[in-house]
């Protein structure tokens, strides 16, 4: 599984990130400081998932759901978190299908547009 505990940290470019996006301008983060948050996003990130694991186990679910995360976070009276990561996982949604609708469309389009040009060829040559 996991040959050393550091393997479970998250990586620290996106720790210093998200507390240089969080503290306002001017203000400093020791090197400590961001080793103990990095740590304490890593414990709460391994709990979460162990208990979204215990719960979709328990209601016979091999993949753990957004809705087995919101639960978790529910009953670990993390509740306040739950609008907020809502909303964001909605956003996350739309992006997603955006995305998708998007790269589709472009496939369509060029699907045409080679349709058309070998129909043109086509026309060509025969005449």
């Amino acid at each position: 599984m996991v040959e050393r505990i550091e393997d479970l940290n998250l990586p620290n470019a996106v720790i210093a990130r998200l507390i240089k996006e969080a503290l306002p301008d001017g203000a400093n983060v020791s090197k400590e400081a961001r080793a103990a948050i990095a740590r304490a996003a890593s414990v709460f990130t391994i709990f979460v998932t162990s208990s979204s694991t215990a719960l979709a186990h328990k209601q016979n679910h091999k993949t753990i759901t957004a809705k087995d995360i919101m639960q978790t976070l529910t009953e670990l009276d993390f509740e306040s978190f739950v609008p907020s990561l809502s909303q964001d996982l909605e956003v996350y949604r739309k992006v997603v299908k955006d995305k998708k609708d998007s790269k589709a469309s472009k496939k369509d389009a060029s699907g045409a547009a080679d349709v058309s040009a070998s129909g043109s060829g086509a026309t060509e040559e025969a005449t």
